[in-house]
C-alpha cells in the first residue's frame, strides 16, 4: 500500500489552516479595543496565511510523529506556529526586497501604500506601507511565540523544544542581515569558490535552517529524541534545507508566474546573488559575466532582457551546475535519514517523501 502524502495526511494542511484561523479570531478580539482600523493589519496577515505549502508545519509535525509522538490538536497548533513565523519572515523580506507580488497578490507593503494613497493621508505612501508591513510582521513573531507556548502540548515537551525554537528565531534575523550585507558588500573581490561559499552561508541561515532543520528538531525535541537521533535529523534537515532554497532560487528565475505567484525573473530584477549567478560568473566568459552583471538588479528589466539572462545561464552551464547541487543535497538528506536511529517506520517514510516534495516542485 503506498505511503500517504506527508502533508495531506491526516488532513494536515486543512487542520493547520483551521488552527491559524482560530488564532486570528482570538487576535482580532484582543485588538478590537484599539478600534476597527487596527484590524487592517490582521486582514493582511490572514490573506498571507491563506496560502502556502505548509512545509514548515509538516516538518515540525513529522519530527514529533517520527519519534512516536501522537497526532493531536495540540500538535497541530504547535505546528501552525511555524506558519506564523514564516509569515513574519515573508512580510519583512518583501519590504527589504521591495517586492510587488507574493502568492499572486500585491505584497502587504504595497497594499498599505495603496490604502494611504487612496485616502490621501499625509506623508509618503511608500513609507507608510513599509511601516505597516513591518508591524504586521512583528505581530506574527509575537503570535508565533504564543501559538507554540500555549499549544497545549505538555509543559515538559514545550520546555524541551524551547531552546531550538528560540535559536531558530534568533538565527533567521542574523541570516536576513547576512543577506542584506552580502548585497551591500558585493562580489567584486571574490572568486568562484568564495561566491558559492557565501551563497551557501546565506542559504543556510536565511532560509534552509528555519524551513526544514529547525522545525524538524523542534518537533523531535518535544517528542524526546536522543542525541544520535537529533544529530541524524539535523544532517538531513541541513542538506534538505539547502536543496529547498536552491530550488527556490531556480524558480525565482524560471518559475511560471501562474504557479509561483510572482513575476517571471523577479529575482533578476531584485539583483539577488544566488547560486545560479555564482555559477554563471564562474563558468562563463568575462563578456558573459559583464552582460549578466549589467542586467542584474534593474527594476525595469524587460521580459526580453529576462530571456537574455535565462539563455545565458543555461548556455554557460549555470543551470546544470545548480541542478547538480540540488540533486547532491537531496541525496545527502536521504543518506542522513537512512542512518538516523530511533524513527518510526511511518515517520521515516514521511520524511523520505518530503525530500521529493521539497525539491521537485514548481512553487
Amino acid at each position: 500500500m503506498p505511503t500517504p502524502h506527508p502533508i495531506d495526511v491526516p488532513r494536515l494542511r486543512e487542520r493547520v489552516q483551521e488552527a491559524l484561523d482560530a488564532d486570528l479570531v482570538h487576535q482580532r478580539q484582543i485588538l478590537t479595543e484599539l478600534g476597527p482600523q487596527v484590524t487592517r493589519l490582521i486582514d493582511e496577515v490572514a490573506a498571507l496565511l491563506s496560502g502556502g505549502k505548509r512545509l514548515r508545519a509538516a516538518f515540525l509535525y513529522w519530527g514529533y510523529r517520527a519519534l512516536g509522538g501522537a497526532d493531536s490538536p495540540e500538535l497541530i497548533r504547535a505546528a501552525s506556529s511555524m506558519e506564523l513565523f514564516q509569515a513574519a519572515a515573508l512580510l519583512h523580506d518583501d519590504v527589504m526586497d521591495d517586492s510587488d507580488l507574493r502568492r499572486g497578490r500585491p505584497t502587504a507593503h504595497r497594499t498599505f501604500a495603496a490604502d494611504h494613497q487612496q485616502q490621501s493621508w499625509s506623508g509618503e505612501s511608500d513609507r507608510f506601507g513599509h511601516a505597516a508591513a513591518i508591524l504586521a510582521g512583528n505581530l506574527c513573531l509575537t503570535w508565533c511565540d504564543s501559538a507554540f507556548a500555549t499549544s497545549g502540548l505538555p509543559a515538559g515537551e514545550i520546555a524541551a523544544a524551547r531552546d531550538e525554537f528560540d535559536t531558530m528565531r534568533t538565527q533567521l534575523m542574523g541570516g536576513q542581515y547576512l543577506d542584506v550585507l552580502d548585497a551591500a558588500q558585493g562580489w567584486e573581490d571574490l572568486d568562484y569558490t568564495e561566491r558559492l561559499a557565501r551563497c551557501r552561508t546565506v542559504i543556510r541561515y536565511k532560509s534552509g535552517k528555519y524551513s526544514v532543520e529547525q522545525p524538524l528538531l523542534i518537533g523531535a525535541h518535544a517528542a524526546g529524541a536522543g542525541a544520535d537521533t537529533l544529530a541524524g535529523l539535523s544532517a538531513y534537515g541541513l542538506a534538505l534545507g539547502e536543496a529547498f532554497q536552491i530550488r527556490d532560487d531556480v524558480l525565482g528565475v524560471y518559475g511560471d508566474p501562474e504557479t509561483t505567484g510572482k513575476p517571471a525573473g523577479d529575482d533578476l530584477r531584485e539583483g539577488k546573488r544566488t547560486v545560479l549567478i555564482a555559477h554563471a560568473l564562474g563558468l562563463g566568459s568575462e563578456q558573459d559575466g559583464n552582460t549578466l552583471l549589467d542586467l542584474l538588479g534593474r527594476p525595469d528589466l524587460s521580459d526580453e532582457q529576462v530571456a537574455v539572462c535565462r539563455d545565458l545561464l543555461e548556455r554557460v552551464g549555470a543551470v546544470s551546475a545548480t541542478e547538480t547541487m540540488i540533486a547532491q543535497a537531496a541525496d545527502a538528506a536521504r543518506n542522513a535519514l537512512s542512518q538516523t536511529p530511533g524513527l518510526t517506520e511511518e515517520g521515516r517514510a514521511a520524511l523520505a517523501d518530503l525530500v521529493e516534495i521539497s525539491t521537485a516542485r514548481a512553487t
